[in-house]
């Protein structure tokens, strides 16, 4: 099994983990750390891809950086959005919270 394709499995899993996570998961932040695993899993799949016999390929490459710059920028917009969301509502999902269901899956 060569390395590249080694990333591109690891990226594989990292999607299906954070999707998983995405899905099955009520609390805001816990829902951002499942969609940044995701986009980590997204750029080493580009990273694992971009891999050829003569050397890596710099487009994706330049890609992947730039996405790592801009997923960064929105992870802290989202940090922002939820904290003013549990601010005004006093709430850390969008379902309502039952007295007994503790929060949901993963609490």
């Amino acid at each position: 099994m060569s390395s590249a394709l080694l990333y591109a499995l690891a990226g594989v899993a990292l999607c299906g983990i954070g999707l998983a996570g995405f899905l099955l998961l009520n609390h805001l932040l816990r829902r951002l750390l499942a969609f940044n695993l995701i986009g980590s899993g997204v750029f080493l799949v580009l990273v694992g891809l971009a891999q050829h016999r003569g050397g890596p390929d710099p487009v994706p490459q330049a890609l992947v950086l730039t996405g790592i710059v801009v997923a960064i920028a929105a992870t802290a917009l989202a940090v922002v959005l939820i904290r003013r969301y549990f601010h005004l509502t006093g709430r850390t999902s969008f379902k309502a919270e039952s007295e007994g269901d503790g929060g949901g899956a993963g609490s």
